[in-house]
């Protein structure tokens, strides 16, 4: 198979599908990869490096969808990538479909087979291919966290684990999934006061049993959100319901009485926030003011730390594309039910069933759609 690897192109996006260990990896399998010119420049990987790989260089992004057979990304396709797909192209990569419909509408017309890294499966209930993100998003969470309530950026003014004779600060984490619990151990790194507030009671006891008595864990409920989140320095956003919208569990009520100054990181921005009052915003412009309460909804965090990342993310997903590669997409699917979880998109028809109840469109189960 021909695979092919542009250059993210979204805001401050320096991540890159495959590195050159990944596309070495594929050659030796047999497969034929076309990478775009200074994919991974950025991250300290040159066009040299790749071609030592046994990847051919393509000038443009152009040339590389209309010689592949399966396009390998990290973030879901801008308008002009959208554009130039075509009908029966494989597409990896993550889509987060649920709340962006203009996305959802461009794949179905393209007649791509999307998979989507968010919604691959393991045979423990978790996300193999989310994960590594989610833990560099959850770290990553609490660093701009902490640099928010600093007073230049709008915040209350705090040293996150303050100094003796000085409170530190209140942390609350709604969610106590892998973004969770990578959050929580940076905040108590950080000697912050941490609470983490889940509807799992297993999964409480879990975190409870990981951290001890430095971590707090509440069970979720309306009023101790809405307790927790009055009486928080810091909210981190951590809640994820695979393929569907975020729950909005914090209201715009909630957030006009939070403490003047204080900081809301919503991570879960990429399926829509779980606050009433988050909408995405980008590296660039990363910080916004609502009700006197800083909001960072940086949609692709884990880029802030591209390199890092991008090591994470190819380790989870190299041996799925050498399987979508190696055996065709289709008898890939039907081998492996889990990356079967993955197929959002195919051939016009949505395929994921959260992702059709979120979009309002007819679903089609994926083992029908491959015959």
């Amino acid at each position: 198979m021909k695979i092919g690897v542009p250059k993210e192109i979204k805001n401050h996006e320096y991540r890159v599908g495959m590195t050159p260990a990944s596309v070495l990896e594929a050659v030796r399998a047999g497969h034929q990869l076309i990478v775009e010119h200074d994919a991974a420049h950025a991250i300290g990987f040159d066009d040299a490096d790749y071609v030592a790989a046994g990847a051919e260089i393509a000038p443009d992004a152009r040339t590389v969808f209309a010689g592949a057979d399966m396009i390998v990304k990290v973030k879901e396709p801008q308008a002009n990538e959208r554009a130039m797909l075509r009908e029966g192209q494989i597409l990896f990569t993550y889509l987060h479909l649920a709340p962006d419909e203009a996305q959802t509408e461009d794949l179905i017309r393209s007649g791509a087979v999307c998979i989507a890294y968010e919604t691959v499966t393991d045979a423990r209930g978790g996300l193999p291919l989310l994960a590594p993100m989610s833990e560099v998003a959850g770290r990553m969470a609490i660093q701009a966290g902490a640099h928010c309530l600093e007073m230049e950026q709008g915040g209350r003014g705090m040293l996150l684990g303050g100094v003796p004779g000085v409170p530190a600060a209140r942390v609350v984490i709604i969610g106590g999934g892998v973004v969770g619990a990578n959050a929580a151990r940076m905040a108590m790194g950080l000697e912050a006061h941490v609470t983490v507030i889940d509807r799992s009671l297993s999964r409480l006891a879990e975190l409870d049993m990981q951290f001890g008595s430095m971590l707090n864990t509440i069970y979720s409920t309306s009023a101790t959100i809405e307790e927790y989140v009055m009486g928080a320095d810091l909210v981190v956003g951590a809640v994820l319901v695979p393929g569907a919208s975020a729950p909005k569990l914090v209201t715009e009520d909630m957030v006009k009485r939070m403490r003047r100054g204080s900081v809301l990181v919503d991570v879960a921005i990429d399926q829509g926030g779980m606050s009433e009052t988050s909408h995405p915003t980008t590296h660039a412009d990363p910080t916004y003011r609502l009700h006197e309460v800083v909001h960072y909804c940086v949609a692709n965090m884990p880029g802030a730390v591209a390199r890092t990342s991008t090591f994470a993310l190819n380790n989870a997903t190299l041996p799925f594309i050498l399987a979508i590669a190696g055996k065709g997409y289709r008898q890939a699917l039907r081998d492996d039910p889990h990356l079967m979880n993955g197929l959002n998109v195919h051939r016009g028809n949505v395929t994921h069933e959260a992702v059709a109840a979120a979009r309002g469109r007819d679903y089609k189960p994926a083992i029908d759609v491959l015959g």
